[in-house]
């Protein structure tokens, strides 16, 4: 992941810095992230994403020559489409930074907006 400064204290003392971000647990909806500003300013925090589910199960009888006896089964699986998440952070010096995003169902790789309390908008971007 990847935060872009737009506008703000970084762009304007260095608009080429790219701030690079470690989302973990990125098959899942929600994991931690870590990051580290200009300063140095180690900043911890969440991502999650708001990714619906489908949920089933099924039970039965089954009476054909192949496959004989009961079935019990259980499955989930992700439904199609863009979903909506956030991340937030908190660095050491107290700096909060947080942000939206959207994100394709089932992939790693989204696209959103963020900013800090120290004036900072980002382009999110992984």
């Amino acid at each position: 992941m990847q935060l872009y400064p737009l506008e703000g204290p970084i762009a304007r003392s260095d608009a080429t810095v790219v701030i690079e971000a470690t989302a973990k647990n990125t098959r899942g909806t929600s994991g931690e992230l870590s990051f580290r500003l200009p300063e140095k300013l180690r900043c911890d925090g969440t991502w999650t994403s708001l990714t619906p589910r489908i949920v089933s199960r099924s039970k039965g009888l089954s009476l054909t020559l192949r496959k004989t006896g009961g079935e019990i089964g259980n499955g989930s699986e992700t439904v199609a489409g863009v979903n909506s998440g956030e991340i937030y952070a908190v660095c050491e010096d107290g700096t909060r930074v947080q942000g939206t995003f959207v994100i394709g169902s089932g992939t790693a790789s989204g696209t959103g907006t963020a900013t800090d309390t120290n004036g900072n908008i980002y382009k999110l971007l992984f």
